[in-house]
């Protein structure tokens, strides 16, 4: 988890001591040791602030946007890369998951985007790629957490797609990489009910996990279920109960991700189900099989994982990386194309930037949230260090910069009026401004009213969405400019004011659409 990581130096003494601790409990094969890296916004392993952990690399969708299956997988084997050089083998990456609900609070842009043969073709470059690098991948959520508003984090979404409309979309991807043998396979938490006939969530249920990942799509590998402290399951079951089901439906690994206590309580619940006659003995042996050939291939021997660290080579590295993370982002960048045709802005007088007070998005991305609140539980009226970075970028390019941080239900001020008239550009930022963000678009309505009537009028204003498109693309025609970046990552924002003060051409393309009926 991202809490553990300070330094690409620290992980590696980290995982040393935990390799240490299992050779001296008599384990015969070195640990998987597995983190979340998705890269973009989901980077347990990434720094970009301090530069000492992993490089930041774009996210499933930005990488999509670039147009290059072969840049993704670029950058997913620099990431295998860096990963070992930590110790780490195992990536609970790529999200395989087809983004069909715009309303997605989840998945967004941590998908590769709405179509699913395009989904399966950078999930299956994502997964050659780190398995190349000796990085065990592991395609979620499996059957699909991509047609759903509800986040598992918090409740159990139901998904109200039968068997063949499942077979044409969501499945697609994971039937992919299942044939290309990929190393592990996670479960999600979502239930399928006209599917398996109730309620039960996908990473409990045997008619999804061996029924149909088994069965119907004959996958062999490991399959991990998501963490079980997550609502969708501890809410009804626990995360005790939750892993005894997961095993029972077929799953090779139960995840508990935070409290050492549900570890444990795990552990002694999964060994008194098979006291009672509950979970077959036998069935546990041949998930420890997969288990131990997954280990034979991606965590090596002993004398590899205690190699002594190798401080050079890996600040050779991260030099590299840091060329082709610039590059990727850049790529990444795409016009969107319900607004006016792109014109880069003058850097010959003042700018203003606004961008939107921070909110939580989901745990995945967010954590805790804690430090978005006061003492007294009121939201901060906060900018971020992403969007401080992405002020400090265009002042680097402007002459004066004026950031402006919006809120909800605000009006704008007499004197920020006169500012915007006077002002030689504008750049108006949303993150994932909609459904339940769409007050931003509302206040970005205002600031071009304002705007239309001062000097250069709209020319001088471009929009910038910086997650999820869908809050531009659903705003209908916008007489304004309007780029994405997909993700509100540091070096994204950094490309995004290359971009708009015209030091590199937009190249990229959205990969997902809002149609009327999902606007």
């Amino acid at each position: 988890m991202k809490r553990n990581v300070q330094s690409i130096a620290q992980v590696h003494r980290l995982v040393h001591e935990l390799q240490s601790l299992a050779k001296e409990a008599g384990h015969a094969r070195p640990l998987m040791i597995g983190i979340d890296q998705e890269n973009g916004l989901v980077s347990a392993f990434s720094s970009a602030a301090t530069g000492l952990a992993g490089t930041q690399f774009p996210g499933a969708m930005a990488l999509a946007a670039t147009g290059s299956v072969h840049l993704a997988a670029e950058v997913s084997a620099a990431t295998a890369k860096e990963l070992r050089a930590a110790g780490i083998n195992w990536a609970y990456s790529p999200v395989g998951d087809v983004n069909s609900d715009p309303r997605n609070p989840v998945i967004g842009v941590r998908s590769f985007g709405d179509d699913p043969s395009t989904v399966a073709e950078y999930v299956r470059s994502v997964s050659v790629a780190l398995t190349a690098g000796k990085v065990a991948p592991s395609a979620k959520h499996f059957p699909g957490h991509g047609n759903t508003h509800v986040d598992s984090h918090l409740s159990l979404p139901r998904i109200l797609v039968d068997k063949p409309a499942l077979k044409t979309t969501e499945l697609v991807p994971f039937e992919a990489v299942a044939r290309d043998g990929i190393a592990s396979i996670m479960t999600g938490h979502m239930a399928l009910p006209l599917v398996t006939g109730d309620d039960t969530p996908c990473s409990l249920s045997r008619n999804i996990t061996t029924d149909l990942l088994r069965g119907e799509i004959g996958y062999n590998g490991v399959i991990v279920t998501d963490c079980l402290e997550m609502e969708a399951v501890a809410e009804k079951y626990g995360s005790e109960g939750g892993a005894v089901l997961s095993l029972q439906a077929g799953a090779d690994v139960a995840m508990i991700c935070h409290t050492y206590t549900r570890h444990v309580g795990a552990i002694e619940a999964t060994y008194a189900a098979v006291l009672e006659g509950k979970l077959p003995f036998d069935v546990l042996q041949v998930s420890g099989t997969r288990v131990a050939a997954m280990k034979e291939k991606f965590a090596g021997t002993w004398d590899d994982v205690f190699a002594s660290f190798e401080a050079d080579i890996t600040a050779a590295l991260k030099k590299e990386h840091a060329l082709l993370s610039s590059r990727a982002y850049l790529a990444s960048i795409s016009h969107i194309p319900n607004s006016r045709a792109f014109v880069r802005l003058s850097k010959s007088g003042p700018a203003i930037l606004f961008t939107p007070r921070m909110e939580n998005i989901n745990p995945a991305v967010d954590g805790s949230g804690e430090i978005l609140r006061d003492a007294a539980g009121r939201l901060r009226n906060t900018a971020g260090p992403s969007y401080l970075a992405f002020a400090a970028s265009i002042s680097r390019r402007a002459p004066a910069l004026e950031h402006v941080i919006y809120a909800p239900e605000e009006n704008l001020p007499d004197a920020l009026k006169e500012n915007l008239r006077a002002a030689t550009s504008v750049v108006f930022a949303t993150r994932n401004g909609y459904d339940k963000g769409a007050w931003q678009v509302e206040y970005l309505r205002k600031v071009i009213e304002v705007v239309r009537g001062g000097e250069g009028g709209t020319q001088k204003v471009v929009t910038v969405s910086t997650c999820a498109p869908y809050d531009l693309l659903a705003a209908g025609e916008l007489e304004v400019p309007a780029l994405a970046t997909y993700e509100f990552t540091i070096p994204a924002l950094e490309a995004a004011s290359a971009v708009i003060y015209g030091e590199v051409e937009v190249t990229g393309r959205v990969p997902v659409k809002v149609t009327p009926t999902t606007a």
